[in-house]
């Protein structure tokens, strides 16, 4: 058995516990088509009464899958969902996810990537994310700086945090796959400061030049370096497009900075702010986009208390 393949049963049986006669279903696009389908067969293997469902690319992330797509996923027992545009943040997720079912979603995910990172101590990094999350909850603002110009207030005052962590054996478990960090939805209209994304940015990949963001009012005010292209992006979606949604602080050991944001946000010692809907996780606002910007070596306060200090975690 390959590592890939290793990793792919993972997925199936460490991380789900799939179990023989469960609904499951597989969502996957064209360009994961093949990673689609070894999940299908590993579910198959398990002994789930699976369905393999390929459907047109989005065309952005966080677009709403057709309905009677979303109304399958709701009637799954297990589910994994494998695109090359996220379905996390949507409310064909969010309503399966409610109505029992329990599963992950695997936007742009690799080869590469499930050989690298699905060989983590799950178990290990949910205790650590736990911890993380009990460390922070109920933090008001929190405080992020970092050496390449970063300053902002985050102000998250009666919102959760949340836990990614791969660990999905639940009725209503979620997670993304590759796991590893604790978020939380942002109090729309109350944050300000100077953001600057120094490592990758979903929808543009790695970052050859920093992308600085004037946060104002909850909201991307001005974008700088970004040669017009995450502009047009959350634009797209509307004015709440720009709305900043999330942060999040990644806690797996064995992720990398690849330019592929579902990998790049789980990196430890990093963390990521994302802009448009947080409707799925706590947060106000519903809207077609969800992207993420990650930021490196950050110094992380807390109502207060040093969570991170330059990318080291302090917990």
């Amino acid at each position: 058995m390959t590592r890939y393949q290793k990793g792919i049963q993972t997925i199936i049986h460490d991380c789900l516990g799939t179990s023989k006669g469960e609904r499951a279903i597989v969502i996957c696009d064209k360009p994961k088509r093949k990673i689609g389908a070894d999940l299908f067969d590993a579910l198959v293997g398990a002994g789930a009464e699976a369905i393999l469902c390929e459907i047109i690319p989005r065309k952005q992330h966080s677009e709403e899958p057709p309905k009677y797509v979303a109304d399958l996923l709701r009637s799954a027992d297990v589910f994994l969902v494998p695109t090359s545009k996220s379905m996390t943040h949507t409310q064909a997720r969010r309503k399966a996810v409610a109505n029992g079912a329990r599963g992950a979603t695997l936007p742009d995910v690799t080869e590469e990537m499930i050989v690298r990172t699905m060989s983590a101590d799950y178990a290990e990094i949910h205790k650590r994310t736990l911890k993380l999350a009990r460390i922070l909850a109920g933090a008001k603002r929190i405080h992020i700086t970092t050496k390449k110009g970063t300053d902002v207030e985050i102000v998250t005052e009666g919102r959760k945090f949340w836990l990614d962590t791969g660990v999905l054996t639940k009725p209503g478990a979620f997670s993304n796959l590759p796991a590893g960090e604790a978020y939380i939805a942002t109090l729309e209209g109350k944050s300000s400061g100077v953001v600057v994304f120094d490592a990758s940015f979903a929808g543009i990949g790695m970052l050859s030049a920093p992308i600085t963001i004037q946060i104002e009012r909850g909201r991307a005010a001005k974008i700088k370096g970004d040669k017009g292209k995450l502009r047009r992006m959350l634009d797209a979606a509307g004015s709440k497009g720009r709305n900043l949604a999330e942060l999040g602080i990644g806690t797996n050991e064995r992720a990398r900075i690849t330019g592929n944001v579902l990998e790049d946000e789980k990196v430890m010692g990093t963390i990521h702010l994302a802009f448009g809907d947080n409707s799925t996780f706590g947060g106000k606002v519903k809207v077609d986009v969800h992207l993420d910007g990650l930021i490196l070596k950050p110094t992380v306060v807390a109502d207060g208390r040093e969570i991170m200090k330059n990318g080291r975690l302090l917990a």
